[in-house]
């Protein structure tokens, strides 16, 4: 009984916290709310209708949102462009699919296997190995760029596939995500699958990282962002393996003619990335949901 009356008490409690909220304030915040997402939104909307603007709208002053007379001519001059190139254009989508693909899986596996250890195990030096980590995201690409370049040399994998690609397994952010998610999950959970027999490769493959699936997806949408948007300038001299970013940048910079082929340009770099996201966004969403876990 006394624990009935106990649980009543609480659902009264709770219930009086939810009837406090006042209608005028869910109304300010949903507008407040609102609002926000309009201007997050505007930009996404400019490049979308700046695709289908004709020249005399592009350069058009003040610039209008919304397009008046909307044309497909941007897309035929941005295809013209592509066809007349000397390699190919699928070759470029070939290169940013291989590019992009095995850098973000790659990644998402090295800091997820990199991570299990430093979340779960006990061992001298992890507590150094993890702030070493932490350090590593003090530093802008820009500043650790010469070193990379010579690392990069030194391996002899120079204008490579591999010069891009393996720099992206060592990106020290992820690891930071997966080490930090992991250390949620139950000790109890991974103790007992040992105690089944379960080895370390199939505990982490059929019980860790189902568990963190919310963390890896998010992880895979920031490096997917980050890979799609180089341009290998740095490492790859070869046309033949350059990205499709490469080339889209070097028909914006063609002058002002081609500013109709830019604004397509800047659909597609943005439709892209925008795509992943909302698709794996749909998973982490259902994750979160389904997957909290407590000892």
């Amino acid at each position: 009984m006394a624990e009935a009356k106990a649980k009543r008490r609480l659902f009264r409690k709770h219930k009086q916290k939810q009837l406090n909220r006042s209608m005028a304030g869910n109304t300010i915040l949903f507008v407040l709310m609102g609002i926000c997402g309009v201007f997050m939104a505007l930009p996404l909307v400019m490049i979308i209708n700046n695709a289908f603007k004709p020249l005399d709208e592009l350069f058009r002053f003040p610039p209008q949102i919304f397009v008046r007379n909307p044309s497909f001519d941007n897309f035929g001059d941005l295809y013209v462009l592509m066809s007349s190139s000397w390699v190919p254009f699928t070759r470029y989508i070939l290169n940013t699919i291989i590019i992009t693909g095995c850098g973000t899986v790659g990644h998402v596996l090295c800091a997820s296997l990199a991570a299990y250890p430093l979340a779960k195990w006990q061992f001298p030096g992890k507590k150094f190995l993890f702030q070493m980590v932490v350090l590593s995201l003090m530093f802008s690409y820009n500043v650790t760029a010469i070193p990379n370049y010579m690392i990069i040399s030194w391996l002899g994998i120079n204008n490579t596939y591999l010069a891009v690609v393996l720099p992206a397994f060592a990106y020290g952010l992820g690891l930071y995500l997966m080490k930090q998610f992991m250390e949620q999950l139950p000790d109890s959970l991974i103790e007992s699958a040992r105690l089944d027999g379960a080895g370390e490769f199939k505990i982490f493959f059929t019980i860790v990282m189902p568990n963190v699936k919310p963390a890896w997806l998010t992880l895979a949408i920031f490096q997917f962002q980050s890979l799609w948007a180089n341009t290998g300038s740095g490492f790859l001299r070869s046309e033949q393996l350059k990205p499709l970013q490469y080339a889209l940048y070097q028909i914006v910079g063609g002058g002002v003619a081609r500013q109709g082929a830019g604004a397509v340009v800047q659909l597609i770099i943005a439709a892209i990335p925008i795509t992943f996201f909302i698709i794996c966004q749909s998973n982490i969403i259902e994750t979160m949901t389904t997957s909290g876990m407590k000892d």
